[in-house]
């Protein structure tokens, strides 16, 4: 057994790192059917990783304050003991780009690369949402040209300006995503094209004898109103990304400024899909290590040491405390990912009545990895807790539903272990998970470009969550200033319709 075991000490070595890789890769390929990008793996130190921490986890980047300022908050927790790093960073790119840390033992650099080399990276080339939100091939390009691009423009307009207009577009980045997609209209570019070819028109049919009979106060008012509407149909208007309606429509924006409110646009689109995978993703990289380090172990390929120190680790990540735990923080989307991820496997090989009962187009079937593998390329978080969370995973796991109104000083337990609660806390754990639910519902609504250009956004509240009025001014100061106009944010009761309150920010002067 001593001789076909991958490594014997706590020691790395490029030559071990290549029989690991090429002993886990006919595994995940061949046992677990995956399917993956090229894999490039680098070999990083602490600072290099305190490093891609503040950069968002990404290879290349442009340099902004708020970077310097995470790296040094990291570095001094990292210094002082208060906060570890973690094993690995993997980059959704072609080739896909796995950062593992240089200070890893052996068993470690052969778990980070089964997590993040076959794990993430299969998830990445197949989920649906990243297929369709991103472009893997085209990222590390990308970055190349944003960060030399940005560079580009600090040298010749200022570090200040610049500067300032990221803030701008940082602070806009959760309302800088496409959601859906659609046909875009051109914009002001458009609008002005339109408004062009209106007066060519009205010059060539002037009549002045028309002009001179017939009144002109009510028709001019409805030309007005009429004029409104034309302008909210130009501007393709109700508009979720703010960050697009502002490329393309803010008026006193030059193009090297519209270009960088790109740049951020499309990083923010690239992270979108990660914001609704987060439990899936985790729990697909976690399950396919599991596999791949319990299979090295039963073919004698990791020493006993070996997988003892990977299941210490392992255990560590899908910890989760109680909720009367004080280091209770919320569910563990490692835990939730793995523990369900294991379900689907024992629905598929073991099941009960009762797994016949909720699932039985796959309880008994055997087809684990066809099951898992078609979840993680259709589903997302809250689809796949609504699918797949079992009772018996419920109670495994002692989930309850808690439920409060704003004024209440306790709570209700409203769902427990039975049918009707099973039904309850899937749905309540999924609806946690939904993305449109967590983050602020604003769209611009309307741009009063041929008047005072004022801009006007509204915000739809959903179940009495509205913005903090701080944040609210602050975000609205941001909009402003790329607008270049007056400002206006509505609250609006999404069922009701009812006003809650308006916030306003005209163009800031500083």
């Amino acid at each position: 057994m001593g001789s076909s075991l991958l490594f014997t000490g706590a020691e790395w070595s490029y030559d071990a790192l290549a029989r690991a890789y090429e002993t886990i890769e006919p595994i995940a390929l061949g046992e677990l059917g995956l399917e993956i990008y090229p894999n490039q793996i680098e070999i990083i130190t602490a600072e290099q990783m305190l490093d891609a921490y503040a950069s968002i986890g990404l290879p290349l980047m442009y340099n902004h304050w708020s970077f310097g300022k995470q790296f040094a908050y990291n570095e001094l927790l990292y210094r002082k003991g208060a906060r570890g790093l973690a094993y690995e960073i993997v980059i959704n790119a072609v080739p896909c780009v796995s950062y593992i840390m240089e200070d890893n033992s052996m068993a470690m650099q052969t778990l980070v690369m089964a997590h993040a080399a076959f794990g993430h990276n299969h998830f990445f080339r197949n989920n649906h949402l990243f297929r369709q939100w991103t472009d893997a091939e085209a990222i590390l390009d990308y970055l190349e040209f944003a960060k030399s691009y940005i560079a580009r423009c600090e040298e010749r307009y200022g570090s200040r300006a610049v500067e300032r207009l990221l803030d701008a577009a940082h602070a806009l980045m959760d309302q800088g995503v496409n959601r859906y997609h659609r046909k875009r209209r051109g914009g002001i570019r458009w609008v002005e094209e339109r408004e062009r070819a209106r007066l060519r028109y009205e010059e060539e049919s002037y009549n002045d004898l028309w002009q001179r009979t017939v009144p002109q106060g009510a028709p001019h008012s409805q030309a007005e109103r009429g004029g409104v509407r034309q302008e909210r149909a130009a501007l393709d208007l109700p508009e979720e990304n703010i960050l697009y309606f502002l490329e393309k429509n803010a008026p006193k924006l030059e193009s090297w400024q519209r270009e960088i409110l790109r740049i951020v646009r499309q990083l923010a689109q690239y992270f979108y899909p990660q914001k609704q995978t987060k439990v899936m993703n985790e729990g697909c990289a976690t399950y396919v290590h599991y596999r791949i380090m319990n299979r090295l172990h039963e073919t004698g390929r990791l020493s006993d040491g070996g997988f003892m120190e990977f299941l210490h680790s392992h255990t560590a990540v899908i910890f989760q405390p109680d909720f009367d735990d004080p280091r209770y923080s919320g569910i563990n989307p490692y835990t939730l990912g793995f523990e369900m991820m294991r379900d689907i496997q024992r629905i598929c090989e073991e099941p009960t009545e009762e797994d016949r009962e909720w699932f039985p187009d796959i309880a008994g079937s055997g087809a684990t990895m066809e099951v898992l593998r078609d979840a993680w390329a259709q589903y997302r978080d809250e689809s796949f807790v609504l699918q797949f969370l079992s009772p018996a995973l419920i109670r495994k796991l002692k989930l309850f539903a808690l439920s409060t109104e704003e004024d209440d000083t306790h709570y209700l337990v409203n769902a427990i272990h039975n049918e009707r609660g099973y039904q309850k806390i899937r749905k309540n754990l999924a609806r946690s998970y939904d993305i449109a639910l967590q983050e602020p519902d604003i769209q611009v609504v309307e741009a009063n470009l041929s008047g005072d250009r004022t801009l006007v956004l509204h915000h739809q509240v959903y179940e009495g969550r509205r913005l903090e009025d701080e944040d609210a001014a602050m975000v609205l100061r941001h909009v402003a200033r790329l607008w270049g106009y007056p400002v206006t944010l509505v609250e609006i009761d999404a069922v009701s319709g009812a006003t809650w309150r308006r916030h306003h920010s005209s163009y800031p002067d500083d």
